[in-house]
């Protein structure tokens, strides 16, 4: 029986869906966000794959680019790289946290606290 991607797209999981941000709607929209900037990771693998394989030969085919498994340097720089673009797509969510915890103070936040010690 062939599968069918469209189907295996809609599954999900029994129950009710777990949220963790105060906005279902927010939290949604950033779901469709990351499941956009998967794809792209995926893409970006792919061009470096096809990148490499030029480099390496001067014609490739969609076997070659299947069939390829990167180095322990290429597969530690391939990860490098999806963390700093992760950390891109991401960077709102992490600014927003720290300044949340207090991490991240402004000049005026520390020059009163400084003039309370």
């Amino acid at each position: 029986m062939a599968l069918d991607p469209l189907t295996l797209a809609g599954a999900k999981a029994k129950g009710k869906r777990p949220f963790f941000l105060n906005d279902p709607d927010t939290e949604k929209v950033l779901n469709i966000v990351m499941t956009l900037a998967q794809e792209v990771a995926v893409m970006r693998e792919r061009m470096d794959t096809i990148e490499r394989l030029l480099e390496r030969q001067n014609t490739i085919s969609r076997a070659d680019i299947d069939a390829f498994a990167p180095t322990k340097d290429e597969a530690a720089e391939r990860g490098l790289l999806i963390q700093e673009f992760l950390a891109r797509v991401l960077r709102i969510i992490q600014q927003e946290r720290e300044t949340i915890e207090g991490e991240e103070k402004s000049s005026e936040d520390v020059a009163d606290e400084l003039a309370k010690s």
